[in-house]
């Protein structure tokens, strides 16, 4: 059994799963924290070890991962009184697989390097049944060094790891990857009204495309999963996080100084989606909302 003490934060609807993976493949001692009573204990019942606070996590483990919704928690649980940077001792190494904004990314590791901590931001891409099964995409920001100490970590979560350069080149890519997938959910759902409208089988439709040149991962799982099916759940991944991303991203643009005119797009369609009350569902959603000429 490894000696390595691992500590993770946050477990939701990505996190319990990613946290479960590393437990039960690497034979490490796991301490879990999160508000949500239900899932830490369903993580005790598998050997985990329920920790009362951040600041004893912080203090004990080696490595320490995050999955939490944002930037604001991300920010809280480092950066508040209680938090990792106040009570994190020299030669912790933090894991932020959270989705959040480049510059608090950045920001937060250089100070955590002023206390001789560690940090990577390492979020992750693909579905929740890709977190339960272990085959997530992981886009890892941080030393090679760093990189190389958490991969096999890692590799009990994903089986694609990708070292994308130095600290909040993770939160760039994963930020992008979003922002092609949102743009391709719009394209999706005007392709989907177009073709009702002019008299095609949606289904029909669908298929089609994914034989040819318009297939895409979008296609066959948001598309032909949710959105011929008009199945937009709760507690998948819903407009409302959906719209954090793609803020993100337009976050991203005006750093860079270049226009980013389908993330605006697509924020416009999301944002009537939750005006229609389509928050809480899966964010595919944004087809019903669908703009008539």
């Amino acid at each position: 059994m490894s000696s390595t003490q691992i500590g993770f934060i946050g477990l939701g609807v990505m996190g319990e799963p990613i946290c479960r993976n590393i437990l039960q493949k690497s034979g490490a001692e796991v301490h879990v924290f999160d508000l949500d009573g239900a899932a830490v204990d369903r993580l005790v019942a598998h050997g985990a070890h329920q920790a009362n606070t951040v600041a004893d996590l912080a203090r004990a483990v080696d490595i320490l991962f995050l999955s939490l919704p944002g930037g604001p928690q991300v920010e809280a649980v480092i950066l508040g009184q209680d938090g990792i940077l106040a009570h994190g001792r020299k030669g912790l190494s933090v894991v932020d697989m959270s989705t959040a904004p480049v510059g608090l990314t950045r920001s937060i590791a250089e100070k955590l390097a002023a206390k001789d901590i560690d940090f990577a931001d390492a979020p992750v891409a693909r579905t929740r049944q890709a977190a339960e099964d272990g085959t997530l995409s992981v886009m890892v920001g941080g030393s090679v060094d760093m990189f190389q100490r958490i991969k096999p970590l890692l590799a009990h979560t994903a089986t694609e790891i990708t070292h994308c350069g130095p600290v909040g080149c993770g939160q760039v890519v994963k930020i992008l990857n979003n922002m092609v997938l949102f743009e391709t959910v719009v394209a999706l759902s005007e392709a989907l009204s177009l073709g009702k409208a002019a008299g095609v089988d949606p289904d029909l439709l669908f298929d089609t495309l994914s034989k040819g040149s318009a297939d895409s991962f979008a296609l066959r799982n948001h598309g032909k999963k949710a959105m011929l099916k008009d199945n937009f759940p709760k507690g998948a991944f819903p407009t409302d996080y959906a719209l954090k991303d793609v803020s993100y991203a337009l976050d991203l643009a005006q750093f860079t100084g270049i226009r980013a005119h389908g993330a605006e797009l697509a924020q416009a369609r999301m944002n009537k989606a939750k005006a229609a009350g389509f928050g809480d569902e899966y964010f595919p959603v944004l087809l019903r909302v669908t703009d008539k000429a």
